[in-house]
């Protein structure tokens, strides 16, 4: 399997035209990939790679070496796709990859859907398999064929490595982070982000490792609000925990604090200008998957 992993280093490097970028993406240090390149190119027996230029472009020999290099890599996948779908086939069940949030409530709401109705694809007795952890691991699920589905969030400021011939997706729901805080017992919310005290206001903000924390982060310079960090949570429903106990401000989707905002627990704050659209996608294999894969991937289709 070495030399495998030499074509898809070559193909990555390729692709993304930059030794940094490439080693970034094949987990290894700048280095050791400029290592594994040499190493092909010796067992190619010619140069593949122009290293004088910026960005990298493929000698002749590297752009024929690329196109079928890219082929094999693709035959490959598909082939190990479809035995692996053959094989779910027979085991009868459903492998979704997402996030610790949305598995608890999208996903639960998106599966207890699949399960109803006289067209349902699932039944009660069906398995289900449901990974969760951060979004880089669960793309790589996607891409080794080790998941039949990935639900995850959707904004420019995320950035999850998928090779958009390989893959493809639909829309299941969007949503939008708002500013949400305790309400007062009088009604009142319990900050006030336009209130003009000079008083600084507790900020519930997220991990750098956390969708979330990039979605926000992405934005949260612009506002002109007086916010200081003062809790930093690696779950929405930590953050959400928070908010309920009144410790602060936090940017919580729409969809998560509607119940709470409807009880009176919860208020949100600001106004348009304070939101941040997002989508949650699904996304598939372009290759065949199981036949209770994809009558999942019809249903939710029809059901858009």
């Amino acid at each position: 399997m070495s030399q495998l992993k030499l074509l898809e280093d070559f193909v990555t490097l390729a692709r993304a035209g930059s030794f940094v970028r490439a080693a970034e993406q094949r987990h290894v240090t700048h280095p050791a990939f400029g290592r594994r390149i040499r190493a092909l190119e010796a067992w190619v027996g010619t140069p593949l790679v122009e290293r004088s230029s910026l960005p990298v472009t493929l000698t002749p020999e590297g752009q024929v070496f690329y196109n079928t290099a890219n082929q094999v890599l693709e035959q490959l996948n598909r082939v190990r796709r479809q035995l692996q779908a053959s094989d779910q086939a027979g085991q009868g069940s459903l492998r979704i990859a997402t996030g610790r949030s949305l598995a608890r409530t999208l996903v639960t709401d998106w599966v207890s859907r699949l399960q109803k109705g006289s067209h349902a694809p699932l039944s009660a007795h069906v398995p289900i398999d449901i990974s969760t952890g951060m979004m880089a691991d669960m793309a790589k699920l996607l891409a080794q064929g080790k998941t039949d589905f990935l639900c995850c969030y959707e904004h420019p400021a995320l950035s999850i490595e998928l090779l958009a011939e390989q893959v493809t997706y639909m829309t299941i729901a969007t949503d939008k982070l708002v500013p949400t805080c305790q309400r007062r017992k009088n009604g009142m919310p319990l900050y006030d982000l336009n209130a003009d005290s000079g008083r600084s206001i507790p900020l519930i903000s997220y991990s750098g490792g956390l969708a979330m924390a990039r979605i926000l982060g992405d934005k949260l310079h612009h506002f002109a609000y007086p916010l200081v960090s003062t809790v930093r949570c690696d779950s929405l429903d930590t953050a959400m925990g928070s908010v309920l106990k009144g410790m602060g401000v936090a940017w919580l989707p729409l969809s998560m604090i509607a119940n709470e905002c409807r009880r009176g627990t919860l208020v949100q704050l600001g106004g348009k200008g304070d939101e941040i659209a997002f989508e949650v996608r699904l996304y598939r294999s372009r290759a065949p998957l199981s036949a209770l894969a994809e009558s999942v991937w019809a249903f939710t289709q029809q059901g858009r």
